[in-house]
């Protein structure tokens, strides 16, 4: 396992573990760009600074009160990784049919470019389990 393999795994561990602010943010190059391209959860997709993911992460603590990442395939090609990912949430929120409590599952491609041994670029498809 290569540098940028361990440091998106532990990205993903950080997130798990409910990480914000510099927790978070010392997996991000300063000039991180994120892309979430729509999917039922966000339907027009979105754009996202260092702010922008930050920000995400504290209203997400609202909406969600556990989550764990299982990582099935990691394509690497110089600094850029693919990764193959499914996501569980344990809802603290209603969203659709669930109910807080309930689970939200989903796969993820989740597609990561490194500078300077962090995160400079992130593209996330997300496909979620119908709810």
């Amino acid at each position: 396992m290569n540098e940028n393999e361990k440091r998106a795994r532990a990205y993903l561990a950080a997130i798990q573990a409910g990480a914000t602010g510099d927790a978070l943010a010392a997996h991000f190059h300063p000039e991180i760009e994120q892309n979430e391209f729509p999917n039922r959860l966000t339907p027009n997709g979105a754009k996202r600074n260092l702010a922008g993911l930050l920000d995400g992460a504290i209203r997400g603590q609202s909406v969600i009160a556990a989550q764990s990442f299982e990582v099935h395939n990691v394509i690497q090609d110089g600094d850029k990784l693919a990764l193959e990912v499914s996501w569980t949430g344990t809802l603290a929120i209603a969203i659709g049919s669930l109910g807080p409590g309930d689970t939200m599952t989903a796969r993820f491609g989740v597609f990561l470019e490194f500078r300077d041994g962090r995160i400079w670029r992130q593209h996330n498809y997300d496909c979620f389990d119908p709810f």
